[in-house]
């Protein structure tokens, strides 16, 4: 989608996607080798009380499911940023879901403008897990 045919508050509902552990212990071992995320014994003594996924992984579980029904497709030209704010914790076995919502619009120049998208993400018992803010340069359709 163009630009110029986003609208502030359009939202897109993002399909739930299942933190698998073995996935989660071999992101975790090769991107955030620390033991709250990889030794079970440890995380046990932890307020958590057991193995928490990582953010970034947590994250990007959710934003592969939201390039599913992403709103930009071919009209993407490049990432600008990403925060994001993680609420919860993550374990094996939770269920994220969501809503993507177009938050902001800021125009550029007479070929592109930035779109800002906040996703939010829920686990299977509506619990509120992350937020994040991405913007995005997106076409604007030639006149």
């Amino acid at each position: 989608m163009y630009f110029d045919e986003l609208k502030l508050g359009m939202t897109a509902v993002i399909a739930p996607a299942t933190i698998d552990k073995e996935k989660m212990l071999s992101f975790a071992r090769e991107y955030d080798n620390v033991p709250l995320h990889v030794d079970e014994t440890y995380a046990a003594k932890t307020p958590f009380g057991q193995l928490i996924a990582p953010g970034v992984m947590s994250y990007l579980v959710v934003w592969a499911k939201y390039l599913e029904v992403d709103f930009f497709g071919e009209e993407l030209l490049a990432g600008k940023s990403t925060k994001v704010e993680w609420l919860r914790p993550v374990y094996a076995g939770d269920k994220l879901s969501g809503k993507a919502t177009i938050t902001a619009l800021t125009p550029r120049n007479a070929r592109n403008g930035v779109a800002e998208v906040t996703i939010d993400a829920f686990n299977q018992k509506g619990e509120h897990v992350l937020t994040a803010v991405t913007e995005a340069i997106v076409k604007i359709r030639a006149k």
